[in-house]
């Protein structure tokens, strides 16, 4: 840092004060110590664990169901902490997709956190306008949508291009299709020429009396459940009777509200 003086005359005493103030302008803050946090999704069903394929749940609507797949994207991550201190992960570094049938997937990583107590944790479920609308360039890995997770779980609609938030598959008696299966594909980022449906939703969840205490030393892990029986029983009862197949249409809105609630804490060891 450089300060130039236009007077003429500074006298002995100020030209010392002023040139000792100078360096103490210089000197750097002391960098802020990185760690890393991991987050775990456990998906869940009411207070059972969810299997594909095999145990049968219940909604509140009485109706029967099995789970063949759950799919969906987390992405623009924030740690919550006081006072203004609150980090949001680089755009680039925040786009997952949790799939029930990879466990690998259900726990993610992210470093460089600067440590410092967080007392809270938000995210989008789905991923944002902006990256939606990137060039094919800034949506490699995860975002894909031509090699990798994203196509072979088909978490992308061609037909109407933008990314799927939410894949949620099954079967169920109460199914009005002919095999039984019911789907809820939930996508819509508000569209890019014209207004289209946007189910892109925030997740807040509060950490309560515990602390995520991140620490350049430490190993922080956020474990947390994602009850997938808040997609029928939330603002709006779902019936899969009555709601056999949901995808791009006004109804989908509802089970986005609904899903926007399912995420809470179970506990955050700090090591």
């Amino acid at each position: 840092m450089k300060r130039t003086f236009s007077y003429l005359l500074l006298s002995v005493t100020a030209v010392i004060f002023s040139a000792s103030l100078i360096a103490s302008c210089t000197d750097d803050p002391v960098p802020l110590p990185m760690g890393s946090v991991k987050v775990k999704f456990d998906n869940v069903v009411g207070s059972k664990d969810l299997k594909l394929d095999s145990d049968t749940y219940m909604n509140a609507a009485g109706e029967e169901f099995k789970v063949s797949m759950l799919n969906y994207y987390i992405s623009n991550i924030k740690f919550i902490a006081a006072a203004g201190n609150s980090y949001t992960v680089p755009q680039d570094s925040s786009y997952f997709l949790i799939r029930e049938g990879n466990v690998d997937s259900q726990q993610i990583t992210i470093n460089n956190v600067p440590a410092r107590n967080y007392t809270g944790i938000e995210f989008v479920i789905g991923i944002d306008s902006l990256r939606s609308v990137s060039d094919i360039s800034k949506r490699k890995g995860i975002l894909d949508k031509d090699s990798g997770p994203t196509n072979q779980e088909a978490m992308y609609w061609d037909w109407n291009p933008g990314y799927i938030f939410l894949k949620f598959e099954g079967t169920s008696d109460s199914a009005t299709s002919s095999n039984n299966k019911f789907y809820y594909h939930i996508g819509g980022f508000g569209g890019l020429t014209e207004k289209t449906l946007n189910n892109i939703r925030v997740a807040k969840i509060n950490f309560g009396d515990q602390r995520a205490a991140v620490s350049e030393n430490g190993a922080t892990q956020i474990n947390l459940k994602a009850d997938i029986l808040k997609v029928f029983n939330g603002s709006t009862s779902v019936r899969i009777k009555e709601n056999t197949s949901v995808m791009f249409m006004p109804f989908s809105k509802n089970i986005a509200d609904n899903y926007m609630t399912m995420f809470s804490l179970d506990q955050i060891i700090n090591q």
